[in-house]
């Protein structure tokens, strides 16, 4: 893995913070870390070109890795602060991992596909970000390491999995994407003081469909 940032990619990277300020997105922290990321050694060295522009890639086994305004959005609207304990539900390339990791969360990230699994658990550690990685059915969520003060979901869910309710704090906060496999509405579902939940929408997005008992199969 090349781990080579130079002003080329700086400058790449500050283009792209703008570009996102521009289209709505407000949280200096959240852009800061964006800022600071270098997006191009998740792909392949012959697509470090594309690596800054605002849209998705596929990083193989059908998944992709998120246009940077959908990861700056879902970060957002996750509202983390240092020290939150926050499940990732999706590890994918690990590129939004290592912006939860940036504004501070203690990440337990969890994806689905072994392969993808294995490339991310390898390299995140050697960019500095070491979560705690698991292999398995994310839609589940993991019971045995909750709650949880935040959890993200990275992939379309056809429904709102009553784990990832059940595993969140009172006072925390679910983002999920939840529609159909090929539209989604983008949620953000907090739990109040009572247990009940309050439910927000911002919007349509486009998301790989999430796996497992709770997603499509």
């Amino acid at each position: 893995m090349n781990l080579e940032d130079n002003f080329r990619h700086q400058g790449l990277r500050r283009n792209l913070v703008l570009q996102l300020e521009s289209k709505g997105i407000k949280d200096k922290r959240v852009l800061a870390a964006i800022g600071k990321i270098p997006r191009h050694v998740f792909f392949e060295n012959a697509l470090v070109s594309h690596a800054y522009q605002d849209k998705a890639f596929p990083i193989g086994e059908g998944q992709t890795i998120s246009q940077p305004y959908t990861v700056a959005r879902q970060s957002e609207l996750l509202d983390v602060k240092p020290g939150m304990k926050v499940l990732e539900i999706g590890s994918g390339s690990g590129y939004q991992c290592a912006v939860l990791m940036e504004l501070g969360a203690s990440v337990f990230t969890i994806e689905f596909q072994p392969v993808l699994f294995r490339r991310t658990k390898l390299m995140l550690p050697q960019m500095g970000y070491r979560p705690n990685f698991f292999l398995g059915d994310g839609s589940k969520g993991l019971p045995q390491f909750a709650p949880f003060d935040r959890i993200i979901v990275t992939a379309g869910a056809p429904s709102v999995p009553e784990p990832l309710i059940a595993q969140l704090t009172i006072g925390g906060i679910l983002v999920i994407p939840s529609g159909d496999n090929k539209k989604q509405e983008m949620l953000r579902i907090t739990k109040n003081q009572d247990g009940s939940i309050s439910e927000e929408r911002f919007g349509n997005f486009s998301f790989v469909p999430l796996k497992g008992s709770h997603g499509w199969g």
